[in-house]
C-alpha cells in the first residue's frame, strides 16, 4: 500500500493551510515543488489539481486565481483575525490562568493565522504586570468539576490559603470538603464554582485556582438544590464570591452613581427617588466586610438606611479602621 499516495491530499490541504491566506497564494508549481521537498512525493500537476477539487468538495474553502499559472489559496479558517486578538486578549488578562500556561495557549491560538498573520496578533494590550494566578494544575481541576456538574456528583478536595511567609498553607489543616457542584461562574477575574456545601448545609462558593490538586468525583449523587434557590439571585446577593449572611438592604445613593449600582446588582434593582439628588435603592446582598468595603470605597456617597444593625456594623468598622491609624 503506497501510504505517501493516500496521504498526499491531506499534505497539499497542509501546505495550503500554512502557507497561504487571501493576500498570499501558491501555484501548481510551487505544490509540487512542496511535495517533493518536504514529504517526498513526486506527482503530477493533474494529480495536484484533483486533490484541491477534492478538499473543496470537502468543504475546505480553497479559492482559486485564473492567470497563466492558477493561484491558490485557503480562505476558510475557523477564527477570523478579530476573533482571534479578542481571545489572546482574554487569555493574557485572564488572572486564573497561571502565566505559563497563558503563553502556551497563545501559542496555540496563533496557530490558528496563518503565518503572515501571526505578527498582527501581537497585542498591545497591558497585562504584562498584571497578577496571575499559580496554581498549575487548574485545568485539570477545571475539567473534573465540569465532569462532576454534568454527572450529577459530589466531589471533594483540599482548600489554600497563603500564611504570612507567602506559603501555601492546606486551609483547616488539611480538611477535605465535601461539595456538590452546580455551576462554575466567572468573576471578578476568576473562576468560583457554586454549589451545596455539606460542611455548611447551604449553598457556598470556592475559588477554583484555590483548590489544592484535582477533586475526586465520588460515587455519591450531588445533594439537589434547595427548591428556593435561584443562582441569578444568589450571584446578584453576593460581592466578589465572598460569603456571608445575606440581608435586605436599603441604600441612598448619589444620583450620578446608577451606574455602579446597575453594574453591582443589575437592571432589575428596585430603585426610587428619595430627593432631588440622591436616589433610594433595596438590595439583597452578602452583608460583610467585602460589602462595606465597597460602600466605603464611595467616600460617603453612598450611604446605609437601614437595617440598623448593618448600619451599626458598618459604624464599627469605620471606626475599627480610624482606630487602627492612630496606633
Amino acid at each position: 500500500m503506497d501510504i505517501k499516495a493516500k496521504l498526499r491530499t491531506f499534505y497539499v490541504a497542509k501546505i495550503l493551510y500554512e502557507q497561504t491566506d487571501e493576500e498570499h497564494y501558491l501555484t501548481i508549481a510551487q505544490i509540487l515543488d512542496q511535495l517533493k521537498n518536504e514529504y517526498g512525493i513526486l506527482t503530477s500537476r493533474g494529480t495536484v489539481s484533483d486533490d484541491i477539487k477534492v478538499l473543496q468538495a470537502f468543504g475546505v474553502e480553497i479559492e482559486v486565481e485564473q492567470s497563466t499559472q492558477n493561484r491558490y489559496y485557503l480562505i476558510g479558517r475557523r477564527f477570523d483575525l478579530p476573533e482571534l486578538k479578542v481571545l489572546i486578549d482574554a487569555v493574557e488578562s485572564a488572572r486564573f490562568i497561571p502565566k505559563e500556561k497563558s503563553s502556551a495557549l497563545v501559542a496555540k491560538l496563533s496557530l490558528l493565522a496563518s503565518p503572515f498573520e501571526t505578527p498582527r496578533l501581537i497585542r498591545n494590550v497591558d497585562v504584562e504586570n498584571r497578577i496571575k494566578a499559580d496554581n498549575e494544575k487548574i485545568y485539570y481541576i477545571m475539567e473534573a468539576l465540569n465532569d462532576a456538574i454534568n454527572d450529577k456528583k459530589k466531589v471533594s478536595f483540599q482548600y489554600f490559603t497563603y500564611n504570612r511567609n507567602k506559603e501555601r498553607a492546606a486551609k483547616h489543616d488539611g480538611e477535605v470538603y465535601v461539595f456538590s457542584p452546580y455551576k462554575m461562574i466567572w468573576n471578578g477575574d476568576y473562576y468560583y464554582v457554586v454549589g451545596y456545601s455539606e460542611k455548611h448545609s447551604s449553598i457556598g462558593s470556592f475559588r477554583v485556582d484555590r483548590i489544592v490538586t484535582t477533586p475526586q468525583i465520588l460515587i455519591e449523587e450531588q445533594h439537589e438544590p434547595p427548591r428556593d434557590f435561584d443562582l441569578n439571585v444568589y450571584l446578584n446577593s453576593m460581592f466578589r464570591m465572598y460569603n456571608g449572611e445575606r440581608k435586605q438592604v436599603e441604600l441612598i445613593c448619589d444620583n450620578d452613581l446608577m451606574d455602579a449600582i446597575i453594574d453591582k446588582f443589575g437592571k432589575d434593582v428596585d430603585v426610587s427617588a428619595y430627593d432631588e439628588e440622591s436616589f433610594n435603592v433595596v438590595v439583597t446582598t452578602s452583608v460583610g466586610n467585602v460589602f462595606y468595603s465597597w460602600i466605603f470605597g464611595f467616600g460617603g456617597r453612598v450611604t446605609i438606611n437601614s437595617p440598623e444593625d448593618v448600619k451599626s456594623k458598618y459604624a464599627k468598622m469605620v471606626a475599627a479602621a480610624t482606630s487602627a491609624l492612630e496606633k
